[in-house]
């Protein structure tokens, strides 16, 4: 089976201080980020449009 990632060793970690995350929930944590910033700052329709 190809896949888009090898799962058969574990993930790298960054570390920061006290501070550990796996490179794969680093990843998700930016686009959720990202994700909120956006539903902030982006307009909201209005009505009529």
């Amino acid at each position: 089976m190809i896949g888009i990632a090898a799962l058969d060793h574990p993930a790298d970690y960054f570390t920061w201080g006290i501070w550990s995350i796996s490179a794969p929930n680093l990843i998700l944590f930016i686009i959720l980020v990202l994700l909120f910033v956006g539903a902030l700052l982006l307009p909201f329709p209005k009505d009529g449009e």
